[in-house]
């Protein structure tokens, strides 16, 4: 019979971990994990502040006490660089974006019989688990999902109904994507999945807006978003400057988190004269350090973030050079990169092989790569250190709350030979 064992740390996708490796979900270190499997709480175990923990997908830590969740936010960076014997020369205290600070969401909503659910998947399932509270999300969000519900119920009346079987009637159904996310003019909401069918939906959309006194919203039924309401031009914030907001474009998931990750580059970048600035988006450090003294290159793949970026830097009038560029198929050269004093990169998920690799062949001094994978970071960290960088400093950011999300800010330089 297995004896009681004592949960050691919480392993990289949430599960608590004992010495002979037995794995516990929802377990905090310091619980006592039983022979029948269940737990008996410890020291860092706290009541999860949501009801729907346990069900909904979004969090996988939210029975942590502070200090634990800190802990795992530093680890997952810490062990990505000793696990690739990179050396980091010092770590510095993780940065932890508070409750209710996040200001994006991507929310599935689907109906049946006139009900209309809107929220997270189920973890593991495809099931939409009905949201009546979010601790993580912006107040300015979950304020809307209620009103919303209602909104979705009308359009999707207005749906096709789906055949019913013999003898009974055929029932409206409706499945949707939303995208909110807090801008310089309050909220902008985007429905994809769904049209507005007939003048009393238009009409109820317009309300709706309009009474929620929302920023802009947005429809895409296939063929790409039209705009529904749109008062004044929406944007968002970068560095000082207000950049156009593309719907459905890319914004770091909290402002706290994003200013910390620009802190990070500010001060590792300070008296920099060119920087390159890949996978630069809307621009959110090309903003940040582009200035009387520093020129930057704004490199971005996605069209209607580069020119978004462009129109920033021009109505501004900042050093900033936007280049509409693919940078997993054609990355900067080490010729092209050579021109620069620092390079500041922000890849997707995947990384940036074959840019890190054009990188380390070149003559830059100073890399600051923000990830949000810890692993493929280490992959390409490793690369930029066997070609003679020293990795002078990690930052870790848990921008995703009591999530096993998390962040990063890295800071290598090449010393003259």
């Amino acid at each position: 019979m297995t004896e009681s064992e004592e949960i050691l740390r919480i392993a990289s996708k949430g599960d608590g971990v004992t010495a002979s490796g037995r794995f516990a979900w929802g377990a905090a270190p310091g619980d006592i994990l039983k022979s029948d499997g269940t737990l008996e709480w410890g020291p860092h175990h706290v009541a999860p502040p949501c009801r729907h923990f346990g069900r909904c997908g979004g969090c996988q830590l939210q029975q942590l006490d502070e200090p634990s969740l800190v802990h795992f936010v530093e680890s997952r960076v810490a062990n990505a660089s000793t696990g690739q014997g990179l050396g980091a020369e010092q770590i510095a205290p993780p940065h932890l974006s508070p409750p209710a600070s996040r200001r994006r969401a991507s929310l599935r909503a689907e109906s049946s019989g006139g009900r209309v659910v809107i929220g997270y998947r189920e973890a593991k399932s495809h099931r939409v688990v009905e949201l009546e509270e979010c601790p993580v999300l912006a107040p300015e969000l979950t304020v809307l999902l209620g009103p919303l519900r209602k909104l979705l119920i009308t359009m999707g009346k207005a749906a096709p109904a789906k055949k019913g079987r013999p003898g009974k009637a055929a029932t409206p159904r409706m499945a949707a994507d939303i995208e909110m996310t807090l801008v310089d003019q309050g909220v902008d909401l985007g429905i994809k999945g769904l049209t507005a069918e007939g003048l009393s939906a238009t009409e109820a959309m317009l309300d709706f807006a309009r009474d929620h006194a929302l920023a802009r919203l947005t429809m895409d039924g296939g063929y790409g978003f039209e705009t529904v309401w749109e008062p004044v031009p929406v944007t968002v914030t970068l560095g000082s400057v207000k950049v156009p907001f593309p719907p459905g474009s890319f914004l770091q998931a909290t402002l706290d988190g994003q200013a910390a990750l620009v802190d990070a580059a500010r001060t590792w970048l300070a008296g920099a004269p060119t920087v390159a600035d890949l996978f630069s988006g809307l621009g959110t450090f090309a903003f940040a350090l582009a200035g009387p003294d520093t020129k930057v290159l704004a490199a971005e793949a996605a069209r209607d973030a580069h020119l978004a970026c462009k129109a920033g830097a021009d109505r501004a009038q900042l050093p900033i050079f936007c280049a509409h560029r693919d940078l997993f198929r054609n990355p900067l050269q080490p010729d092209e990169l050579s021109r620069f004093a620092a390079v500041v990169l922000d890849p997707p998920r995947a990384g940036a092989r074959e840019q890190v690799e054009c990188i380390a062949a070149s003559a830059v001094g100073r890399v600051v790569y923000i990830s949000c994978n810890p692993s493929s970071w280490s992959r390409d960290a490793a690369r930029l250190v066997e070609a003679g960088f020293r990795l002078v400093e990690l930052r870790p950011v848990g921008q995703f709350r009591w999530s096993t999300h998390v962040e990063l800010a890295s800071y290598f330089v090449r010393d003259p030979d």
